[in-house]
């Protein structure tokens, strides 16, 4: 009896392993205070990949931050994309892609691109783009909606969303902008109703 369960066992852990060996974890903190903790249930946040390696999820998500930089903006944002593309490379095609560019930035850092400058990473960047890399062009459009399209994005951009099904834009938000001037009062004529 015992012999099978150490079997069972042993078998377990090389399941777990060869399981763990194909994927990655992306994880970070927010900072206390910030716009993004008042919305996470926690501060601390993991991203676990089903695809991707640790060095081709820690290259992507550099990437993602040269590509697309903005001050503060945490990597739990940045993490959506790196999920997104890990979904993409569930199809071998995909996989081959993400592979390629992961190791020409890498090839092209000499070594490891997550760990260069901004400048330098952005110098790479530039490069690939004007090269027409098929890898650039699906990181790259897969940001705009990964990076933009969700809640934390809307809320660190100071975006409402939709207010359709709350009454529309006159009744939430409409006149409430806070990084423009009030115009003259010639300019907004009062409104007859």
């Amino acid at each position: 009896m015992e012999t099978k369960m150490k079997v069972h066992r042993q078998a377990g852990t090389l399941t777990r392993r060869s399981f763990l060996k194909g994927s990655a974890i992306l994880t970070g903190m927010l900072a206390s205070g910030s716009i993004l903790a008042t919305l996470a249930p926690s501060r601390v946040w993991a991203l676990e990949l089903k695809q991707l390696n640790q060095l081709q999820a820690d290259t992507i998500l550099a990437m993602a931050k040269a590509l697309y930089p903005h001050k503060d903006l945490p990597d739990a944002v940045y993490a959506l994309l790196v999920k997104d593309i890990d979904a993409s490379a569930q199809e071998a095609a995909g996989a081959e892609l993400v592979k390629a560019g992961v190791e020409k930035l890498n090839a092209a850092a000499g070594g490891d691109f997550a760990k260069l400058s901004l400048e330098k990473q952005t110098d790479i960047l530039k490069a690939m783009e004007k090269e027409g890399n098929p890898f650039f062009r699906k990181v790259r459009g897969q940001g705009v909606t990964s990076l933009y399209d969700n809640d934390m994005a809307y809320k660190y951009f100071g975006y409402e969303g939709e207010v359709f099904s709350r009454g529309g834009y006159l009744k939430n938000g409409f006149d409430d902008l806070k990084w423009l001037p009030d115009p003259p009062v010639e300019a907004s004529p009062p409104f007859a109703s």
